[in-house]
């Protein structure tokens, strides 16, 4: 007899049988893939950008963001820190407020929290799918591929439906909704965007630093900046990344929406009209697409002049008609790429949506609803921005559910 069944050996569920480990309980580990932490070795480009030194309420999204303060009061970054270190892992904390492992090595961070487990007797049983969780009077049986257990505690850590070749899967709110939960719908975040637009291939692979706009239907425009990729289905990159949440939640209600891109986002629209009006030569044949190789890249240039109907424009044609010159710098500084989708949940970081958080309890990740269920990390409706946010939930979620059992 086990005192807790923890489904999911990803982040929120390692650090759940470790603490619990740790406290005494007898615990067993059911993961449905070869290996623990498949998601976790993939994190930071395989480096883990494990947690973030400012884990803010503006960097999370949630229907009930009350719960997330609840959740982290009392668990800051140096929190997270400590139980690494406590497992013999140290951070090392770079631009951004972005903490990685001292090895830059995301297996070292899976290694060391397995090891931890294997010391505190936590059983592990690996490629077993859960196939059922029934409430049997005051505990609750686990049936799995090669067989079932009891136990009084079931800790639901099984993630959510982003990167299913990675080992997403939205089995967990299936679950949820047989205990009578109520799950917020969810769609792809932190994703590269689609777009419909003809000729993608001439600027695909282009790799710029920008700023990006989204003029949204509702509220202030959002803004980020980062670099931008061109690819041949439509766009990706950090500034992409960043903002596709945003632009996903638009797309609900709208087939369409349009992206302003600044390729020079380090000058203004003065200073850069200034600069190209500078270079300008009197009477100078050499064409337009030429003269523009000095200031962005060429893969962009033919997009830009095509769509103000300038292809056949000199250098001396702009000195006379500044009017052009002008059209010119305000499509470098908001040049309009249209989106309608994204590469769904197989290119996503995370997905949003998920449990309904007014229905668990922030300081034991408990349900409400029914005793002795548990949920952690992104099973939950509460997503973060890039940078180790939404880590830094899933070892808070860990750590809070671990203590609790």
């Amino acid at each position: 007899m086990f005192d807790v069944i923890i489904i999911g050996a990803g982040a929120s569920g390692l650090v759940s049988a470790i603490v619990a480990g740790r406290r005494g309980k007898k615990v067993l580990l059911l993961e449905k893939n070869k290996k623990v932490g498949k998601k976790l070795l993939a994190t930071g480009n395989g480096k883990c950008n494990i947690s973030n030194q400012r884990p803010t309420l503006d960097h999370y999204y949630s229907d009930n963001p009350h719960f997330i303060t609840q959740l982290f009061d009392g668990y800051n970054y140096q929190s997270i820190k400590q139980f690494f270190k406590s497992i013999g892992l140290e951070l090392i904390e770079a631009k951004e407020g972005k903490a990685f492992p001292m090895s830059l090595q995301a297996s070292s961070v899976v290694e060391l929290l397995w090891h931890e487990c294997e010391q505190l007797g936590v059983t592990l049983k690996l490629e077993q799918e859960v196939l059922s969780v029934n409430k049997l009077n005051h505990e609750y049986k686990v049936d799995y591929t090669q067989g079932y257990e009891k136990a009084p505690a079931v800790i639901f850590a099984m993630g959510h439906c982003s990167a299913p070749q990675l080992g997403g899967v939205d089995s967990g709110v299936i679950f949820a909704k047989k205990f009578g939960h109520t799950i917020i719908d969810s769609f792809p975040s932190l994703v590269q965007l689609t777009s419909p637009l003809n000729n993608l291939s001439r600027m695909a692979g282009v790799k710029v630093d920008s700023r990006v706009t989204l003029i949204r239907r509702k509220g202030a425009p959002i803004q980020k900046q980062g670099d931008v990729l061109f690819t041949s289905y439509g766009i990706s990159g950090l500034a992409i990344l960043d903002i596709s949440r945003f632009v996903m939640q638009e797309l609900i209600y709208t087939p369409r929406v349009t992206l302003e891109i600044d390729f020079i986002p380090k000058m203004s629209h003065e200073q850069l009209l200034a600069m190209m009006k500078k270079s300008l030569v009197k009477k100078s044949k050499k064409p337009i697409d030429l003269w523009l190789q000095g200031f962005i890249n060429k893969k962009l240039i033919q997009p830009i002049v095509e769509s103000l109907k300038l292809e056949n424009e000199t250098v001396g044609s702009l000195l006379l008609n500044k009017q052009n010159l002008e059209k010119i710098v305000k499509r470098i500084k908001a040049f309009e790429f249209v989106v309608d989708g994204s590469r769904g949940y197989k290119g996503a970081e995370v997905a949003t949506g998920g449990v309904n958080t007014k229905e668990i309890n922030p300081l034991t990740m408990e349900s409400k609803r029914v005793k002795g269920v548990y949920f952690t990390g992104e099973l939950l409706d509460v997503d973060g921005d890039r940078g180790g946010f939404n880590l830094h939930f899933a070892w808070v979620s860990g750590l809070r559910a671990g203590e609790s059992i």
